[in-house]
């Protein structure tokens, strides 16, 4: 890769809204972060923030100026669109559609979520309720992306196979408005050989999914080992996952152009140095 190439790599991490947005923005370009995601609202529940429209166009100004990638915004962990309880269920719909609302303050970017627990109906139950929430949210034309996030196969979670995301994308009405996160501690704890074999991993989702739908990656080691069904992310090179996989990440030609967050459990500068380290491999240079 070229070192034109290399500053093309747009990669952040999950940063917190306390400040505001506009201070979000100046945080990540602190870090040398060219895009950044953050949680709507509380993640485990509760009220969003009241949008500022000054601090929004604050974000947006340091945004254009500064070369961002897209933003990978988080929906609340509280949100479950197959929960067995109805009280969750709308709650979840009332969050989602008040979300991307809110994100279209930001057009242009995504907003990714947990498909969610099926707690005991079963997984076709599960993505019945989970598709019947989109299509009651989402709306033609919007400027948001919603992203399905991979997932580990914990408990009851839909969207542990390519599967179960492809048949909530081909049950929803409004499939154009739909695209995938990958995790890569997810989809190794899920069972996918991303260390040994990252392009046959590809072609399974291109297969499965379309790679056309892959919009933004979390980038993110594991603790745990390969189909462990565990979902506990580790630093960069210091889990199971190992340097050489994300390497091989951020110089593969399917991945390297899409935007990149990091979720590992580091603080600033520990995220300052993974954006670096990511940065050098992605240039050639040893770690």
């Amino acid at each position: 890769m070229t070192q034109d190439q290399e500053h093309t790599l747009t990669v952040g991490c999950h940063l917190s809204t306390s400040d505001g947005y506009e201070a979000m923005g100046r945080t990540a370009l602190s870090i040398g972060a060219t895009t950044f995601a953050f949680f709507t609202r509380n993640p485990r529940g509760g009220t969003a923030r009241t949008l500022d429209p000054d601090d929004v166009a604050g974000l947006r100004t340091i945004l254009a100026e500064n070369g961002f990638g897209p933003l990978v915004a988080h929906a609340p962990y509280t949100m479950n669109l197959c929960s067995a309880k109805p009280e969750t269920v709308e709650y979840s719909r009332t969050s989602l559609a008040s979300d991307i609302e809110r994100m279209e303050s930001f057009p242009g970017n995504y907003l990714n979520f947990h498909p969610g627990s099926h707690v005991g109906q079963g997984v076709d139950r599960g993505i019945e309720l989970i598709c019947e929430g989109l299509d009651q949210v989402l709306v033609p034309g919007q400027a948001t992306t919603i992203l399905l996030e991979t997932m580990a196969g914990k408990g009851t979670e839909i969207g542990r196979s390519f599967e179960e995301i492809a048949r909530i994308i081909d049950g929803t009405h409004h499939d154009e408005l739909l695209g995938v996160c990958l995790d890569t501690c997810h989809v190794s704890d899920g069972g996918y050989d991303v260390i040994g074999d990252l392009d046959g991993v590809l072609d399974e989702f291109d297969r499965v999914i379309g790679l056309g739908r892959l919009e933004a990656l979390h980038v993110n080691d594991s603790k745990n080992p390969p189909a462990s069904h565990k979902d506990r992310h580790e630093k960069i090179g210091q889990g199971t996952l190992g340097v050489d996989t994300f390497r091989a990440v951020v110089t593969n030609e399917r991945l390297r152009d899409l935007p990149m967050i990091l979720e590992t459990p580091n603080d600033l500068d520990g995220y300052a140095a993974e954006i670096a380290l990511l940065r050098r491999m992605a240039a050639g240079e040893a770690e």
